[in-house]
């Protein structure tokens, strides 16, 4: 049985999260216990809100250095929503530039669409050899609740397996580079597309 923690550090739908990741079989715990968090199977890293506050929370426990080795050294991490975006070089909201985690190359802006936030299912393009998405087919609709995206550059391409979704202009929906993967939506709150990528996520661990 795989162990996963949820991180907790102040942010994101922590018990709707664990309560996903238990239905695939996994051990499951909620902790803020960098330890824990180190010697994990998998780590997921939750998020909701400001990309700042986000940021703030994660250095307020020392969670920077941690996250870091676990994917310097090859160890499975799953961000979903602001915990994808924190992933990235930077966040830009409201004019004011936040620093993030630079495990991914980019930055996260706001969207660029005549409704936002992008609230609601959407189906994405997932890239053919994809972990997250195996088995499911292309109309398959998942859940995002966002003002803020991570933009799609030829260095996040290189390398990295992109899935996108469109809202006004083309974004980041999920990407999944070595043991680095994580999801603009939330699969928590996406029935059973959801579970079966989480299912899928767990499998690879």
């Amino acid at each position: 049985m795989a162990k996963v923690v949820i991180l907790d550090y102040g942010s994101g739908n922590l018990r709707s999260a664990e309560r996903a990741v238990a239905r695939t079989g996994a051990e499951v715990e909620v902790t803020s216990d960098l330890a824990a968090a180190e010697a994990a199977d998998g780590l997921v890293v939750p998020g909701v809100g400001a990309f700042a506050a986000c940021m703030a929370g994660l250095d307020a426990i020392g969670a920077r250095p941690m996250i870091a080795a676990r994917v310097a050294a090859g160890r499975p991490v799953l961000g979903i929503c602001v915990g994808m975006q924190v992933l990235f070089e930077y966040g830009d909201e409201h004019g004011v530039v936040t620093k993030g985690l630079g495990l991914l190359p980019g930055g996260v802006v706001r969207l660029t669409a005549r409704r936002v936030p992008h609230m609601g299912w959407n189906t994405v393009e997932p890239p053919p050899g994809s972990v997250l998405f195996a088995g499911m087919r292309a109309s398959t609709r998942f859940y995002f609740v966002h003002s803020y995206a991570a933009q799609i550059s030829p260095h996040l391409l290189d390398g990295a397996l992109v899935t996108r979704c469109t809202h006004g202009d083309e974004f980041v929906a999920a990407v999944e580079r070595g043991h680095l993967a994580a999801t603009q939506f939330h699969p928590e709150k996406s029935a059973d597309a959801g579970a079966r990528l989480l299912s899928n996520w767990v499998g690879s661990l």
